[in-house]
């Protein structure tokens, strides 16, 4: 079979090395892909939201399956307008892809179907916002309701920051329409763990857990960024927090989504967070997670296809998802100033030092192949390093020591990935 694979980014990287491993896939293709896509399927030169034209490209080609990484198509109705055609394609409706693309909808539907979550209020005027800061407690998270790459989310200490953030997101809109309305929530502290699941509208199946860490410095210091680096399993994913979980999380979230008329077909990433008054949900997102992808697809030992036609078929209840016994840590190597300004179109060095490697992975992000034919930089971030190994602690020492081997100008890292798995080792 044909597969398409729509986005760019180091998850639709690991989602296409994984369907070229399926004894059902002839060829690939990605639209727009990058330079390391490009080694393993055939780049096409259209954007993630030109629905049309894709719906086009599939059809021309005979495209027997589409897959989508990103959430702005899905957000934006790209399976709806490949649905209309007749097109097999992964991934919500738009009337399901909500779950991520408007944070007061999911908070809303939490509320009503009682999955448990932090405390929050929704405000569509920036002056009511304002006000109710005056009486709030410290510390307090805003939120843009929209799609703002994984950046639309301010810790703010006091009420000056959280004044400064109100009016960045609504007045300034620095995230543009995605602060059209905003999210203020309570505070929560605890451990973050992140678990991503197969749902064919019915049915959820549970992939292994992982962990992100959003910040752009060590010790969660600096900006909010797309995601510097993970770990799969999560230590702190422990059998109890599965679990509650399962009893009033992952199903609950499915079957509230079937009532709503809304049902979801796809991924549902779930951001947990362990805190001391018990497990709460942080946040969903409608696609796989990017880094989370990295590390959690190449534990698993299923053919990723099987699992996505069971999905749109509405039998995946019929899989069981399996996991290897091991570990993977993923560090991310992103371009100097990222995520405000970077300079792009340096060459890349050391690549190919992975060629051959059973265990450790290079996922391209932020990659191009430049006129004189080398692969260069073309993004905050550039590259994906995964490796795996028995433990957490070993995987983490191989990945950091795998980052020595590639180079290029302005290469940023953070160097405490995992670090949390050594404290309780």
């Amino acid at each position: 079979m044909k597969v398409l694979i729509v986005g760019s980014g180091g998850r639709e990287h690991v989602i296409a090395w994984k369907t070229a491993q399926s004894k059902k896939v002839s060829k690939i293709y990605c639209a727009p892909g990058n330079a390391g896509i490009g080694q393993i399927a055939t780049c096409v030169d259209i954007s993630a939201m030109e629905f049309d034209k894709l719906a086009d490209f599939a059809q021309k080609e005979s495209i027997d399956l589409t897959i989508v990484g990103m959430d702005d198509p899905l957000v934006g109705g790209i399976v709806d307008v490949f649905e209309k055609r007749n097109l097999r394609i992964f991934g919500p409706r738009k009337n399901a892809a909500i779950l991520e693309g408007s944070k007061a909808f999911s908070k809303d539907l939490m509320k009503k179907y009682k999955i448990p979550t932090a405390a929050y209020e929704v405000f569509h005027d920036p002056h009511q916002a304002m006000e109710y800061l005056e009486t709030s407690q410290y510390p307090i998270v805003l939120k843009a309701d929209g799609l703002a790459l994984g950046k639309g989310v301010l810790i703010c200490n006091t009420k000056e920051e959280a004044q400064k953030g109100v009016k960045s997101l609504m007045m300034d809109k620095q995230f543009g329409d995605a602060g059209n309305q905003i999210v203020i929530e309570e505070f929560m502290v605890g451990r973050e763990v992140s678990v991503l699941s197969f749902v064919d509208g019915k049915t959820i199946k549970i992939m292994s857990s992982a962990q992100d860490h959003k910040r752009a410095l060590d010790n969660d210091q600096g900006l909010n960024t797309g995601g510097m680096g993970t770990f799969s399993p999560s230590p702190f994913y422990t059998k109890e927090v599965d679990e509650f979980c399962h009893k009033y999380v992952y199903q609950a979230t499915v079957d509230a989504l079937a009532k709503e008329g809304r049902p979801f077909i796809g991924i549902i990433f779930f951001g947990l967070m362990l805190t001391k008054d018990g497990i709460k949900v942080l946040e969903y997102n409608a696609r796989f997670g990017d880094p989370e992808a990295q590390v959690v697809l190449p534990r698993m030992k299923n053919d990723l296809i099987e699992v996505v036609e069971a999905c749109i078929d509405g039998r995946l209840s019929q899989i069981d998802l399996e996991f290897e016994d091991n570990a993977a840590v993923c560090v991310v190597l992103a371009s100097e100033g990222y995520p405000v300004s970077y300079q792009k179109g340096y060459p890349i060095k050391g690549l190919k030092a992975f060629d051959h490697s059973e265990d450790t992975y290079i996922f391209h992000a932020g990659t191009t192949v430049s006129e004189g034919g080398e692969i260069v930089t073309n993004g905050g971030r550039v590259l994906g390093v995964t490796a795996k190994a028995d433990t957490l602690p070993k995987a983490r020492q191989k990945a950091y020591e795998a980052i020595q081997q590639v180079d290029f100008k302005g290469k940023y890292n953070r160097t405490d990935i995992g670090r949390s798995i050594l404290e309780i080792e």
